[in-house]
C-alpha cells in the first residue's frame, strides 16, 4: 500500500482495525507496520490458516480515501486427521472405512490396498466393501494429496474371519515298524485348533503317537507302525465360525 507520506492509512482484517496509522490496534504479536519510501505495508510472521481472507489497506487524504484490497490465500499441506481404527469382520460382511483430511486446497483423498498388486481405489473419503472376502483381508492406506507437499499417509488394517478349509492333506504308506507321518493344513482365522481320528475315535497323544500343532497346520506322527494302526485317517480343523474335515489312508507299503 503506498502514502503520500502526509495521508493517515490504515489496515483492516475483514472489518477488524489491524493498525491505524503507527498505532497498533491488535494484539497478535506476529503482526507490524513496514513504512517507508511512501510504503505503508503490514507485515505477518508464521502465517498460518486463520490469516486466510480479505485485507483493506485505508489511506485517509485530505480529499477522499483510496482503499485497497487483496485476498491473502493461505495454502496448507495435507494432513489426515482421522482414519478407521482397525476392524476384524467375517467374510461376507459390507465393510465401510472412512478417511478425512484438512489442507488447503482441498486434498484428494485415495485409498491402497497394501498388497503385491496395490489396488488403488480413487473413492474419497470413504470406502466401501460390498461382501468382503479374505483376499481383500490386509493393510489399507489412505492418502491425502494436493500440490502444495507431499501427500500424507495413514495405514489402517482389516481382519477378515472364516470358517476352516482343509487344503492339503496328506500320507505317505510305510512299512511295518516304520515311522508315519500325516499332514493336515487348513486356512482359518481365527486360526484353528485341530483333531485327529481313526474311524470313529479320536486319536491323542501318546503309545506311540504324537501330534504337533503348528498355527494352520497339524502333523500326526505314529512311531512303529503295527497292523492295527494302517487304515482310514481324519483330521478335523474347527474354530468359532465352523469346522471342515478330510481324510486320508494309511497304507502299508
Amino acid at each position: 500500500c503506498t502514502s503520500d507520506g502526509i495521508s493517515k492509512g490504515a489496515w483492516l482484517n475483514r472489518s477488524s482495525i489491524i493498525f491505524a496509522g503507527n498505532d497498533k490496534w491488535s494484539v497478535d504479536p506476529r503482526v507490524s507496520i513496514v513504512s517507508s519510501g511512501g510504503e505503508y505495508s503490514l507485515q505477518i510472521q508464521k502465517v498460518d490458516v486463520t490469516d486466510d481472507g480479505l485485507y483493506t489497506c485505508s489511506v485517509q487524504s485530505e480529499r477522499n480515501p483510496k482503499p485497497k484490497h487483496l485476498h491473502l490465500v493461505v495454502k496448507v499441506p495435507p494432513k489426515i486427521y482421522d482414519i478407521s481404527s482397525d476392524i476384524t469382520v467375517n467374510e461376507g460382511s459390507n465393510v465401510s472405512l472412512i478417511c478425512t483430511a484438512s489442507g488447503k486446497p482441498d486434498p484428494t483423498i485415495s485409498w491402497r490396498h497394501i498388497t503385491p498388486l496395490a489396488r488403488k481405489y480413487d473413492s474419497g473419503e470413504y470406502l466401501n466393501i460390498t461382501g468382503i472376502t479374505r483376499d481383500q483381508a490386509g493393510d489399507y492406506e489412505c492418502s491425502a494429496m494436493n500440490d502444495i507437499a507431499s501427500p500424507d499417509t495413514k495405514t489402517m488394517k482389516v481382519i477378515v474371519k472364516f470358517a476352516p478349509a482343509i487344503h492339503e492333506m496328506k500320507s505317505h504308506g510305510v512299512g511295518l515298524g516304520r515311522t508315519a507321518l500325516l499332514r493336515c493344513e487348513a486356512a482359518a482365522v481365527p486360526t484353528p485348533s485341530f483333531e485327529w481320528y481313526k474311524g470313529e475315535k479320536r486319536i491323542n497323544k501318546g503309545q506311540g503317537i504324537d501330534i504337533k500343532n503348528l498355527s494352520s497346520r497339524s502333523v500326526l506322527t505314529v512311531t512303529n507302525m503295527t497292523e492295527d494302526r494302517y487304515g482310514n485317517y481324519t483330521c478335523v480343523a474347527a474354530n468359532i465360525l465352523g469346522r471342515a474335515n478330510a481324510s486320508v489312508p494309511l497304507i502299508r507299503k
